[in-house]
């Protein structure tokens, strides 16, 4: 049976006019939210495969093999143990990383060239991923090499994706968008690692070495990150968020997409645009306050993270395979305790959900010291916590903080957001170190991260955030 229009009797069309481009809008957004969400499941596999289980334990064995008699390898003349060297490589590419995040987000909101720019990282990061395939006997300089571009790429690229969130949801959609996002994160980080993890178990049936196996799923992760980050190349526009009219004055507005500076030197121009941004920060010191909670607390959070493990194999005498079945709990748990408190922040505002999730923190290091020894129930147990609380507060902390920033400036505050996500990523595992050096319990080491829950919770606590909305120049949510 025909569709007719009840005033001209006449067989109806597809909507036209204004309902018709809303309708497209609509269907446009929809595309862009999920090319955002398929970069999030594209650079997982990196964070997942290649740093959380894989690359540290199997650089470590290569450096040794290429240690002197007393255990030192020699890169760039300095003299390190070689057990050192994996770490120490780590916090040189977080080091590098900083100062490359903060120029090329200046110059991602100079030139509008955002999307370029990310997906541009991300191909320079999955192809040194895919290099470490090449990675064994002693070439530990190698190893090294890719580590820090990888791991800088990653960074810059993430900041970059960070950006996009302001212009795809309205205020008071932006923390369920933001959850679904690192769900997808988790889902397909998850997913990769539950696939190299039965290849490196059952190496030996596809007639690998387990030295082979692991230098197949380091590959994998940076072809996984290279084929899914065709889908934001395709779906996602070249400027990230909301471009608002140009501020009176002399010069382009921040919203304003130049092809490059006036001098026709896009990178000068951002070192100007960069010290502006540093200097125009001081006017926002809400914004900044923020900031400072998240450090404290987001540092935490990583330090439980990376130490969990340490903490299982030592004080709670895990197996391996109890530790690595621990790791895909968290990646499973962590994709529904994003959505849960997504849906969460939706009905009693994002600061409050993020506070709530600080005391679940506490709480998970509080069972956790006193966690019986010998019981991967138990661990497990742990693990579920961690992930109900890990992918939710995080993704709300992202997605408020994109209220809190002046339109046009997306890509350089959240390259200083992901700074403060890894640039002070020594202080947790400093404190836990010195807990542990004065105590010699890791239960101790574990308690004592209880700081950086407190603090965080204490200077979020204080943060107006209807006011450093509305100090930015930005629409206030419904619910905050």
């Amino acid at each position: 049976m025909s569709t007719t229009n009840p005033a001209t009797h006449q067989p109806a069309g597809p909507p036209t006019g204004p309902a018709a481009a809303a309708t497209d809008d609509a269907r446009a957004l929809r595309r862009m939210q999920f090319g955002w969400y398929v970069n999030d499941w594209a650079n997982a596999a990196f964070s997942a495969t290649v740093l959380t289980v894989f690359l540290g334990p199997y650089l470590t064995t290569v450096a040794k093999d290429a240690a002197d008699a007393a255990g030192n390898v020699h890169p760039l003349g300095l003299t390190i143990r070689a057990g050192s060297f994996f770490p120490y490589t780590v916090s040189f590419s977080v080091l590098l990383s900083v100062a490359v995040m903060l120029l090329t987000g200046a110059l991602a909101d100079r030139t509008g060239r955002h999307k370029e720019l990310m997906c541009g990282f991300a191909y320079v990061g999955a192809l040194a991923t895919m290099g470490m395939f090449f990675l064994s006997g002693d070439r530990y300089l190698l190893g090294g090499a890719l580590l820090v571009v990888a791991n800088i790429s990653y960074a810059v690229s993430v900041a970059l994706s960070y950006a996009y969130l302001p212009g795809l949801a309205t205020p008071d959609e932006r923390d369920k968008v933001s959850s679904k996002g690192w769900a997808y994160g988790y889902a397909g980080g998850g997913l990769l690692l539950i696939a190299n993890l039965a290849l490196f178990q059952g190496h030996d049936a596809f007639g690998l070495d387990s030295g082979t196996a692991v230098r197949i799923c380091l590959a994998s992760a940076g072809l996984w990150w290279a084929l899914f980050t065709v889908v934001p190349l395709l779906r996602l526009p070249s400027r990230a968020g909301v471009a608002p009219d140009p501020a009176p004055g002399p010069g382009p507005g921040p919203g304003t997409v130049t092809a490059g500076s006036e001098d026709g030197r896009p990178t000068a121009g951002s070192l100007r645009e960069l010290a502006r941004t540093l200097r125009g920060m001081r006017e926002h010191p809400l914004t900044l306050l923020y900031l400072a909670a998240f450090l404290c607390y987001n540092d935490g959070i990583q330090t439980v993270v990376s130490q969990a493990s340490l903490y299982g194999s030592e004080e709670l005498g895990m197996e391996q395979t109890s530790l690595v079945t621990a790791v895909l709990l968290v990646q499973i748990v962590a994709i529904g305790g994003a959505l849960l408190l997504g849906r969460i922040a939706h009905r009693h505002g994002a600061k409050r959900t993020i506070l709530g999730s600080l005391v679940g923190w506490v709480v998970t290091l509080a069972l956790g010291y006193f966690m019986p020894a010998h019981q991967p129930i138990w661990f497990y147990a742990l693990a579920c916590m961690i992930g109900l609380v890990l992918g939710g507060s995080q993704a709300l902390s992202r997605s408020l903080f994109s209220h809190l920033i002046p339109p046009g400036r997306e890509a350089e505050y959240f390259s200083f957001y992901k700074i403060s996500d890894r640039g002070t990523s020594w202080m947790g595992p400093l404190v836990f170190g010195l807990a542990y050096q004065l105590t010699g319990s890791y239960r101790s080491a574990i308690i004592s991260l209880l700081v950086f829950f407190v603090i965080g919770f204490a200077i979020l606590l204080k943060v107006p955030v209807r006011r450093a909305i509305e100090a930015v120049g930005n629409p206030v949510p419904e619910r905050l």
